[in-house]
């Protein structure tokens, strides 16, 4: 398809562009808070490395537990809507509770309670614009979802640059919370005004028929739970990513939180071209043969970047970072909602654990690698970790 037709879609269909705004404001909320927490917990709050890699841990279990009880609740009741309206709400409350208090425990309580519940909004949007996209032709909903992700990265060219210029005049780090909550607002707004109700649309949101324990069993299938471990690994080193950047810019002479807005800009801003190309290139490779090229380039910036830091040749890992970015952030969305497919809830569920398994990676890839060695044996150890996991699951599918 070529650029328009990518985005027509999202333009004639109330449903799609419903989607492609949130997923563009959760976009523009996630550029503004996540590459500073771990900063902002180490160096700001005094948490340090083992206070925020337990932070890391409670965040995952709360993420997982929302996102599987509340993913099964919407493929129950079909009522994504409150599930939606209820995660952004959290969003909304974590942003507000720490200025307001400007304590740690109110940092703790946001970062590891109220945000990531709100996670389940990002899985609960695919979700929604997958089965609005069963109203579209076959051939085009691959690349609806594939746009839809591409959409979230977009906001990062914009709002990066923006805080570095901030930052780089004297701005406090403390000022993503009220933008942050600005954003969530918007969100909420949108949500509760715009998403349709149960028996509205002209798509059908199925009701699973399954009790919570019936639901339960059928994530708990080791084919499916195996699969979704691997798949964390690679997730892992992605969180691993966001929590290093942060760190090695601001402990480095002569780098600081501009830098840090530059350099996710920039990895965020050439993944969208690459994840707008991703649904061409998959018509002549496999899915998981590509997730595999994606994990090896995306593991050469991640174990460079602490080694180059303090060097220019720091600003050519955008490009590895990216391309290889928008394969292991994009196919493995659509991979998991195929183990489970007439279980959207199901599948947000299985985004979750995905997660769930990836946080506690990266977890224990930065307790132990801190206290090793540094930082640049974490990022080795979180890179190893992911290309042992996905080549196990390249073997495992191969056929």
């Amino acid at each position: 398809m070529h650029a328009i037709g990518l985005f027509r879609p999202f333009l004639t269909d109330p449903a799609l562009r419903l989607a492609a705004l949130l997923m563009m404001l959760y976009g523009a909320f996630s550029a503004s808070v996540t590459p500073y927490v771990s900063t902002l917990a180490v160096n700001a709050f005094g948490l340090g490395d083992a206070g925020f890699a337990l932070v890391l841990v409670a965040a995952s279990l709360v993420s997982v537990a929302s996102a599987v009880g509340l993913g099964i609740l919407a493929d129950q009741r079909s009522n994504r809507r409150l599930v939606a309206i209820v995660a952004v709400s959290a969003m909304l409350l974590g942003v507000l509770a720490v200025p307001a208090t400007g304590a740690a425990s109110a940092f703790v309580l946001a970062h590891a309670l109220a945000l990531p519940l709100s996670t389940v909004i990002f899985g609960h949007i695919f979700a929604f614009a997958r089965l609005a996209a069963s109203a579209h032709p076959p051939d085009t909903r691959n690349a609806i979802l594939a746009t839809l992700r591409a959409l979230f990265a977009l906001p990062f060219i914009v709002v990066l640059p923006l805080w570095s210029l901030a930052f780089s005049r004297g701005t406090g780090l403390m000022t993503i919370y009220p933008v942050a909550a600005v954003l969530a607002a918007l969100m909420l707004a949108l949500t509760y005004a715009r998403w349709p109700r149960e028996g509205t649309t002209r798509w059908q949101d199925p009701r699973s028929g399954l009790s919570f324990a019936g639901s339960l069993r059928e994530l708990a299938v080791p084919r499916v739970l195996a699969r979704v471990a691997l798949l964390g690994t690679v997730n892992g080193a992605i969180t691993l990513y966001i929590v290093l950047i942060a760190l090695v810019m601001t402990e480095t002479p002569g780098r600081g939180p501009a830098d840090v807005a530059l350099y996710v800009g920039f990895v965020a801003g050439l993944e969208v071209p690459f994840m707008m190309a991703s649904p061409l290139i998959a018509r002549h490779l496999p899915r998981n043969t590509l997730i595999l090229i994606g994990t090896v380039l995306y593991m050469v910036h991640l174990v460079a970047m602490p080694m180059l830091v303090a060097t220019p040749y720091l600003w050519l890992l955008p490009l590895p970072a990216a391309a290889g970015g928008a394969l292991v952030m994009t196919l493995p969305i659509a991979y998991l909602q195929d183990l489970l497919g007439a279980r959207p809830g199901a599948g947000v569920s299985l985004l979750a654990v995905q997660r769930l398994a990836g946080d506690i990676f990266a977890a224990a890839a930065f307790a132990l690698g801190t206290w090793i060695a540094g930082y640049a044996f974490v990022a080795v150890l979180g890179a190893g970790l992911a290309i042992a996991g996905i080549t196990t699951l390249w073997l495992l599918d191969r056929n």
